[in-house]
């Protein structure tokens, strides 16, 4: 435990709150959570379930209905092909991915992780016992490693390889030629297994969303990592599923069934009626995502004119991480800021604003800003950076 260290997102969210507790105006901009509701059907599905009393404990790895409901999801938005029995739903797309490394990791093994990542890749791999491998990437690559990056990472001690396209914290989508690069380094590791968290698949702004199993050569190898949470709002409602091969699943319904067992009844039957709604058909969470890129263009034509500070374009999710390191060794006479943590204290301190700083990202030039807010707040939010930033020598 004492190897571990608490997530970066959750530790400003916690500042925030303690700030605001204070009767201070804090403007939270380091949470990855849509601002918007369930869509209403889904909430109908869960308040039906409640009256008609599916209430008693569950199948460890899902209800048998929800396994084929997303095995013909999958077929239907991602042309993948997986048997209701090669899934396994869980407490969130989080525990999906602690049980894939749970199931694969021995002491001493090695889990390439591309930077930036989602805060809990590296933690998670040291709770399996793993050993976290970091590729760095830059605002200047789009926050993207190369084929060459990849394979020079790969060594005897390689067991798996985890990323998200669309990216936390980037938004950065990685485009089927580039995942088929990958896959051609991966045909040549036959060991190494590929761990594809797709939580943002629909939440993207231009193109189809592409996964790195459609590439027949290493389906096998990967296990697919998705959930409600971001694509349908569903946060609280915990429901997230991998789909991988039958002994992985096998392996991660052993897990599952010695430390939680299934997850919620009603959130299962919510999540029931959700998967079996093409998002294209869905009017609310259309909307969701043409918000979410009119403020994606907000934000970047605000931080755009801000000196030193390099924004990137996001192609999905809701995240923007601009290179701030412009401002490291600057100080207000003050506080001297020496690197991305420091400037998000700052900045909570100044102007009221709560940021992640990008080391907890693996980024320390960058900070992520989360755009699931309304466009009045993301607007004073800047303006209020901008202020702080300038009194910054």
């Amino acid at each position: 435990m004492k190897a571990l260290t608490e997530s970066a997102t959750l530790e400003m969210t916690r500042k925030s709150r303690e700030l605001k507790e204070q009767g201070i105006d804090v403007i939270t901009l380091s949470i990855g959570e849509p601002d918007f509701d369930t869509p209403s059907d889904v909430k109908d599905a869960a308040i039906q379930a409640i009256q008609e009393n599916f209430t008693h404990y569950p199948p460890v790895p899902g209800i048998a209905e929800l396994r084929k409901a997303i095995s013909e999801k999958l077929i239907r938005d991602n042309g993948l092909a997986y048997k209701p029995s090669q899934i396994i739903v869980s407490n969130g797309a989080k525990q999906s991915i602690m049980n894939a490394l749970f199931s694969l990791i021995n002491e001493g093994d090695e889990v390439i992780i591309p930077a930036p990542f989602w805060v809990s890749y590296p933690e998670m791999v040291k709770l399996a016992s793993g050993t976290p491998v970091i590729v760095p990437s830059s605002v200047e690559t789009d926050f993207k490693i190369s084929p060459r990056q990849l394979e020079e990472a790969i060594t005897p001690y390689t067991k798996a390889f985890i990323f998200s396209s669309p990216c936390n914290p980037s938004g950065s989508v990685y485009t089927r030629a580039e995942l088929k690069a990958f896959a051609e380094v991966f045909e040549k590791y036959p060991e190494v297994m590929i761990i594809s968290d797709e939580i943002y698949e629909y939440i993207r702004f231009q193109g189809e969303h592409q996964s790195i199993a459609q590439f027949s050569e290493i389906f096998d190898r990967v296990i697919l990592i998705n959930g409600l949470s971001k694509g349908y709002a569903m946060t609280g409602w915990r429901v997230g599923y991998m789909a991988a091969a039958q002994w992985v699943a096998d392996a991660c319904n052993i897990i599952q069934g010695q430390y939680t067992s299934g997850s919620c009844t009603i959130s299962q039957a919510a999540a029931l009626k959700a998967v079996s709604t093409n998002p294209a058909d869905s009017a609310e969470l259309q909307e969701m995502v043409r918000q979410f890129e009119r403020r994606r263009d907000l934000l970047y034509n605000l931080l755009s004119e801000i000196q030193g500070v390099k924004p990137n374009m996001p192609r999905g999710a809701f995240y923007m991480f601009p290179d701030v390191s412009y401002y490291f060794g600057k100080t207000d006479g003050v506080t001297m800021v020496r690197n991305s943590y420091d400037l998000c204290l700052y900045l909570l301190a100044e102007a009221h604003v709560a940021l992640v700083s990008g080391d907890a990202f693996g980024n320390d030039e960058c900070i992520r800003f989360s755009y699931a807010t309304t466009e009045a707040q993301i607007s004073e939010a800047v303006r209020r950076v901008k202020q702080a930033l300038a009194r910054l020598q």
